[in-house]
């Protein structure tokens, strides 16, 4: 089995404000990292078309058709100071959902050894009844609960490295003892939410930086707490919410992290995922705001997931 590419040409088509770091050149730049030679054994896919109603497995109802109602024809609709959807927002959402839960469905059904979703807008700050921070829909959560939903999965850990932490993937599993989430973040920074007290019903591990710390802070946290706390929670899927905005070329945030330390913290991951999961790993491209940063990124993390 090979590794899966899962993206499509409408995650170009959210448009954003100028100057907006969340851009759809950042799709540019992942897609062209992978046509490298490196990358050619890769199965590539099209995300398909999702309905709407598959975001309600994060979401109410009533948010989803919300969101629906508000997006606009033309122009754009701002939903909070950074958050704006124009007319191919809506696609990208859609087939954002989509993304994530084929990936679950190829990497659970045993017909691929892992994925890598390559897509936008981010999902992480998506909280049950509000979009912010450039994100509408949690699509690691909507791949967790798709995989226990549709498969019988029984306890999905979600691991999220973005410069920021994911304050809605928290929220959204608060109360959930089958998910687990497992956080690396600087603080203080947006959206002030990730301190080590925050946890859960015992399902939390956040694991704050300070601004300058680099790939040795980061090594420590998943040796000291993070991959020790998967162990014991002994995950039948691993979600990846890869956010690739601390490296070190990135504008908001000030770690300094390098594309070694990704491909170092992937193939920690995917220890564990061999230990207590079957190998099973799906990864969802969240934030990354240095076009060479990122491109950098996702290359040693791709690279990682396919070595297994």
């Amino acid at each position: 089995m090979s590794t899966l590419y899962v993206t499509h040409p409408a995650f170009r088509d959210h448009l954003v404000t100028p100057g907006h770091p969340e851009r759809p050149e950042r799709m540019r730049a992942v897609e062209q990292a992978m046509e490298a030679e490196a990358f050619q054994a890769l199965a590539r896919v099209e995300a398909p078309l999702a309905e709407a109603a598959v975001a309600t497995l994060a979401h109410p109802e009533a948010f989803v058709e919300a969101l629906d109602r508000v997006r606009p024809r033309e122009g754009m609709v701002r939903i909070d100071g950074d958050t704006t959807m124009s007319p191919g927002t809506w696609e990208a959402l859609l087939r954002a959902l989509g993304a994530s839960t084929l990936a679950v469905d190829e990497v659970v059904g045993g017909r691929a050894r892992n994925a890598f979703c390559a897509m936008r807008p981010p999902g992480h700050h998506a909280e049950q009844t509000t979009a912010m921070g450039f994100c509408f829909f949690n699509f690691a959560v909507v791949a967790a609960r798709h995989a226990q939903k549709a498969h019988g999965v029984e306890k999905v850990a979600i691991v999220d490295f973005d410069v920021h932490h994911g304050n809605g993937t928290q929220a959204i599993v608060w109360d959930d003892p089958s998910i687990m989430y497992a956080s690396t973040h600087q603080m203080p920074l947006f959206p002030g939410t990730g301190a080590r007290s925050e946890t859960g019903v015992g399902n939390i591990v956040n694991c704050p930086m300070r601004g300058g710390d680099g790939g040795d802070k980061f090594r420590e946290a998943f040796d000291d707490a993070i991959l020790p706390s998967l162990r014991t929670f002994s995950p039948d899927l691993i979600v990846i919410s890869a956010g690739f905005d601390a490296h070190a070329r990135d504008p908001l945030g000030g770690l300094m992290l390098r594309d070694t330390d990704y491909a170092w913290m992937t193939q920690e991951l995917m220890g564990v995922a061999d230990e207590t999961a079957g190998g099973r790993v799906v990864s969802i491209l969240e934030g990354g705001y240095d076009l060479t940063g990122l491109a950098q990124s996702a290359a040693a993390h791709v690279r990682a997931l396919m070595r297994g």
